[in-house]
């Protein structure tokens, strides 16, 4: 029976359902956890120094693939911990930059993956807060400083909000009382509203983050429905519980004996508009029927 690494940046109290969708993608290939595959299990618990010894970890038990997902980090240990065992991962950002692989049509070595649009989006999420409360002036960006990506995600949103002619403040925060700092009155400073870049962290936090900005009473949008769900207000972006699934499929072709370097890497293509009625109107804003229409999930 082969085992299957599964290498994740947070905890199973967080991606739980996430690592539910991952083995959804490989029962559509066949594999049932227990029946005819089994999965070890690696969560660093939001502590991503842990992430290359967990891989180490994997590599020693002689995994037949490894799912390192969660973001970058992940990725990037899993591929510092072997050359030889297959790696299917989930990063934002650009794969080919982050040097994970040579290109998208053909990645090369044993690494390949489902690439994810995260601050790529930015530009929509942007546009999308203006019409929900067309008054916000000044948009309070939170960004975390340790996120491989992070310097894109900056030049991203910032070329964005050129374009739309609204201006931003960046918030840096990579601990839980960091989140506390810059989502505080003083943190935010002038700024009118707020767009929570997306982050592998952010998502673990989101309880904390989404209660940081109601205490603020002004307008917020995120990467996913998951916020909304916990009380925030828009969030716009790749469904990744279906990202997750994709790498279960790929993982599934590679246990039937696919090699990494023939799966191109591909863009998960699912998007998701969830919208909070509820909090909309605790902030006296009044959402378009027609985005209201456009939405996959609102909540009343």
């Amino acid at each position: 029976m082969p085992v299957v690494g599964f290498l994740n940046s947070q905890s199973p109290a967080t991606f739980g359902n996430l690592a539910a969708a991952f083995r959804q993608g490989l029962r559509e290939q066949g594999f049932i956890e227990g029946q005819n595959f089994s999965v070890e299990y690696r969560w660093a618990e939001g502590h991503s120094d842990r992430l290359p010894e967990l891989a180490a970890d994997l590599v020693r038990h002689r995994v037949a693939a490894i799912a390192a997902t969660g973001g970058p980090a992940p990725a990037l240990a899993a591929k510092g911990a072997t050359t030889a065992i297959p790696i299917v991962f989930d990063v934002g950002g650009d794969p080919v930059k982050l040097g994970l692989v040579a290109s998208f049509n053909r990645p090369g070595g044993n690494v390949t993956g489902i690439g994810i649009l995260t601050s790529e989006l930015d530009g929509k999420r942007l546009g999308l807060l203006h019409q929900v409360d067309p008054r916000a002036g000044r948009i309070a960006v939170l960004i975390n400083p340790k996120n491989p990506n992070a310097e894109s995600q900056k030049k991203d949103v910032t070329e964005a909000s050129q374009d739309l002619g609204e201006q931003i403040t960046i918030l840096n925060a990579s601990t839980g009382s960091e989140i506390d700092g810059a989502l505080s009155p003083s943190g935010i400073g002038d700024a009118a509203s707020v767009l929570v870049g997306a982050d592998p962290f952010f998502d673990s936090r989101r309880t904390q983050i989404v209660e940081r900005i109601a205490t603020l009473k002004i307008p917020a949008i995120y990467e996913l429905r998951d916020f909304v769900d916990a009380g925030g207000l828009i969030s716009y972006g790749i469904s990744i519980a279906d990202a997750y699934r994709q790498v279960g499929v790929y993982i599934g072709r590679i246990l039937r004996g696919a090699k990494p370097a023939d799966l191109p890497v591909v863009q998960s293509s699912r998007f998701e508009l969830a919208i909070n009625l509820k909090t909309a109107k605790g902030l006296g804003l009044s959402v378009p029927q027609l985005l209201l229409a456009q939405a996959d999930e609102v909540i009343e």
